[in-house]
């Protein structure tokens, strides 16, 4: 596989999942809804990993609605939040850095957007101003996928309460769960949405939060399943991955937050000795991911390149086409900065020589490219 720091995209499934999601598909895998014996043993097996799931995010069991990944989740806190209060209003607040599972679900609507300063952080003032007595919905990240800042979520549910405002308060966790301390209760969270293949869990398993006393009304329908709120055969064998991936990072949470930190930080410190000209347009607030610019260096040359030296990073979740992301682009960066912008993003097995040896391919990129005219 070569070296591989893209792992705010996915992450490698971690043999404790992978042996979690064996075993219940090929031993435990009775229908949960089933009347016998062997669905009801698929049911308290499904019961537990979902109290471990909600242990590790702290949070009721009955609060945790499973769904197939963080976009659903995503879309559902959205439609729902706006169905639950539409005899109060229209308004939406949201941040222009938003994942697209966000900000696509939210066309069509009276929406107020908040933009962030150059290093991509966002102003709690901004939130306050745009407040309205018709504010229905408020869904700010916790952790930007593409510059790892942190946002004030706890602040933004403050702001929400000294207005008096009805808003509920949406954020997407998927990249802060597990690698920034948070509870839903503590950032005053009434809808959270995560997903699993960030925490070493497979692809396909997600969960909504759902404070209690919020009654959304589900995506979908046709079966009674997630208590009513998500029809379909529960995937247990997803589900048993995602707790066994939670209960390996809890255990071992501060040092792989410690690892991940130091192997970012090395690497920043690295590039800004080997190339001087080079940006760091985001330190990153949350241990794993970091943003880097080579100015006159096209992110999808560099990506390109870097893939040919066996080493994978992206250009940023959103960029195609030669445009830079909408995340880079709200920075308001110089073109010249955005067009060479790289998401580096690192997990618990990332290591100091794997950081070294990007430094030096990014090196002998430039070098090349100068030595060539």
């Amino acid at each position: 596989m070569g070296i591989y720091l893209d792992n705010a995209a996915t992450t490698r499934v971690c043999p404790e999942a992978a042996q979690a999601a064996l075993e219940v598909m090929t031993e435990a895998f009775g229908n949960p809804s089933s009347g016998y014996a062997f669905g009801a043993q698929a049911a308290e097996r499904l019961s537990a990993d979902r109290a471990a799931v909600a242990d590790a995010l702290g949070c009721l069991p009955e609060e945790l609605v499973f769904t197939s990944c963080g976009t659903e989740g995503d879309n559902w806190a959205i439609r729902g939040a706006v169905e639950y209060g539409r005899r109060k209003g229209k308004h939406i607040i949201t941040t222009a850095i938003e994942h697209s599972a966000v900000l696509e679900p939210l066309q069509g609507y009276d929406v107020t957007y908040l933009r962030p300063d150059r290093s991509g952080h966002i102003d709690i003032a901004g939130l306050e101003a745009a407040l309205r007595p018709d504010t229905v919905l408020v869904s700010m990240m916790l952790v930007n996928n593409e510059l790892g800042t942190i946002l004030p979520v706890r602040e933004a549910a403050q702001a929400i309460r000294r207005a008096g405002s009805p808003a509920l308060l949406h954020t997407d966790a998927v990249q802060g769960f597990l690698k920034v301390p948070f509870t839903p209760e503590e950032l005053g969270a009434d809808l959270l949405t995560i997903s699993g293949h960030k925490v070493r869990a497979p692809k396909g398993i997600g969960a909504l939060y759902i404070r209690k006393g919020i009654k959304l009304k589900p995506l979908l329908r046709g079966g009674g399943q997630e208590s009513g709120l998500r029809p379909g055969t529960e995937p247990t064998a997803q589900v048993a991955a995602l707790a066994a991936a939670c209960r390996v990072w809890a255990e071992h949470r501060e040092d792989y937050t410690n690892r991940m930190s130091d192997t970012k930080n090395y690497f920043l410190e690295l590039l800004e000795a080997a190339i001087p000209d080079a940006v760091v347009v985001s330190r990153g607030d949350a241990p794993h991911i970091c943003a880097v610019s080579l100015p006159g260096y096209p992110s999808e040359m560099l990506v390109r390149e870097l893939s040919d030296r066996g080493i994978c990073v992206s250009s940023g979740s959103a960029c195609h086409r030669g445009k830079p992301s909408h995340v880079f682009a709200a920075t308001g960066r110089p073109k010249r900065e955005l067009m060479g912008t790289l998401r580096v993003s690192f997990c618990p097995d990332s290591t100091r020589e794997e950081a070294k040896a990007l430094t030096e391919a990014l090196t002998e990129i430039k070098n090349t490219r100068i030595a060539a005219g």
